[in-house]
């Protein structure tokens, strides 16, 4: 199966109340511990590649191997960029095969965040590519050693969170709520009735920024409320580096190769874990199935059990085949670039 985009997945999710863990990609061991941990949940997954993560991956580089690992899952995958800062990055993900794209003009006044978002789904849809747009501002810094506290006046309004959905015809919306990305100072406190609110107001799947530090039954109540995809980074990296030094300090003799097959093993042990806390585990074998195999994978305990008892499939939507050619993507990329200069003088 290849890459699927979110739209399918999000509705699964909405049908039976349970979230999508994003976890982000930054070298092959991420990628495979990731893919594991999926397989073994039998959890469809989504995976992050950040622009701020850019100076540790190169997409076009890594791509291939994303693409061959997703081809052979028995699980729905998603290769998605977090965070697209600029329109000419979202080009160059819908340009290397990514399957899904995050938009992120949330520091830009709310009809410019608008006006830009509008135009990256025009140019993702055409594609077969689902997107996701931020309203409100998620502090922190993705993986940043700084603890960051929520700031209540960048929290999502829902007047705005409304307008933003219908003019923009997004897929899903990162909502700020009390999330901060990396390291939390103090508790999270998340606005449980603001996310009811903006899930009310919107009607579209909620994506909670910022999981590292959330607590397992504060993760439960807002999936409950509406959230169907959460991104985590910081806390897996976080573990794996502590068990890496674990392991220098136990040992002389260390060589980088164990070290790289421990960290792989420990994120995968992380990733599993959370699959179970976001209600995703086992998610392939729910009524109006997502396996991409359509349970027919022999490699499969789930897919192979009951196999006179056939369940209804849902398949996944594939990334369509690019129909923009680089020069009509350019055109657009240089249309809106100049519009953004004419508006600020």
């Amino acid at each position: 199966m290849s890459l699927v985009n979110t739209i399918d997945l999000l509705r699964h999710a909405e049908e039976h109340s349970y979230a999508i863990g994003a976890f982000n990609v930054v070298s092959l061991e991420f990628l495979n511990g990731i893919l594991e941990a999926a397989e073994e949940m039998r959890s469809p997954v989504i995976l992050n590649i950040a622009e701020v993560h850019f100076d540790y991956v190169e997409i076009e580089e890594i791509y291939p191997a994303i693409k061959y690992m997703a081809d052979k899952a028995c699980v729905p995958v998603v290769l998605n960029l977090d965070h697209g800062m600029s329109i000419e990055t979202v080009v160059r993900a819908l340009r290397c095969g990514f399957s899904a794209v995050m938009y992120d003009a949330s520091k830009k006044p709310l009809d410019q965040n608008i006006e830009e978002t509008r135009l990256v789904v025009k140019m993702a849809h055409s594609v077969g590519v689902s997107v996701e747009a931020e309203l409100g501002r998620v502090g922190g810094a993705e993986g940043g050693e700084r603890a960051a506290k929520a700031r209540r006046e960048f929290f999502t309004n829902p007047d705005e969170a409304e307008r933003f959905v219908r003019e923009t015809g997004i897929d899903a919306l990162a909502v700020s709520v009390g999330n901060v990305h990396g390291f939390y100072a103090g508790e999270p406190e998340l606005d449980f009735g603001l996310i009811a609110e903006l899930k009310k107001r919107t009607n579209i799947p909620l994506v909670l920024h910022g999981g590292s530090g959330i607590s397992d039954n504060d993760f439960r109540k807002a999936i409950s409320l509406g959230m169907r995809k959460v991104n985590f980074f910081t806390e897996m990296s976080k573990i794996a580096t502590d068990r890496v030094r674990e392991m220098l300090a136990s040992s002389d003799h260390c060589f980088i190769q164990d070290l790289l097959k421990e960290a792989q093993a420990t994120i995968k042990e992380v990733v599993m874990d959370r699959m179970k806390v976001f209600g995703s585990a086992q998610a392939c074998a729910l009524p109006g199935n997502i396996c991409p195999t359509g349970g027919t994978c022999s490699s499969c305990t789930i897919c192979n059990t009951n196999t006179t008892q056939k369940k209804p499939v849902l398949q996944p939507q594939p990334v369509k085949e690019q129909q923009i050619s680089q020069t009509e993507l350019s055109d657009i990329v240089s249309r809106v670039v100049s519009d953004i200069l004419k508006r600020n003088g």
